[in-house]
């Protein structure tokens, strides 16, 4: 017995929609799981006063974005290129992005 071309592709089309939205359910499974830990986590976090997230490792503007100043990614001067991937990818915090009167 052979399968047309279109109804191989139907049963394609239906087994991946189904598998799509167990993706949801197994998330939502997951997310319920994981409230707990979360909580834990919180609480751990303000006992021991941790700040920022760190996001990268390779520089000191990348690793606390909100804490950078408006010249550390001129480390050489300011027109030197960006030697890290990670400078390209995250952007200014707010407070440096403010235009600046005189």
């Amino acid at each position: 017995m052979s399968l047309r071309k279109s109804t191989l592709f139907f049963l394609f089309i239906a087994l991946n929609t189904v598998l799509f939205a167990f993706m949801f359910v197994d998330a939502s499974h997951r997310r319920a799981s994981a409230l707990p830990s979360f909580a834990e986590k919180r609480r751990f976090v303000k006992d021991l006063r941790l700040t920022d997230l760190c996001l990268f490792t390779d520089t000191r503007y990348t690793r606390h974005p909100s804490m950078a100043d408006p010249f550390s990614p001129f480390q050489d001067h300011p027109f030197a290129l960006e030697h890290f991937p990670s400078g390209s990818l995250l952007t200014p915090p707010p407070h440096l992005r403010l235009e600046r009167r005189l």
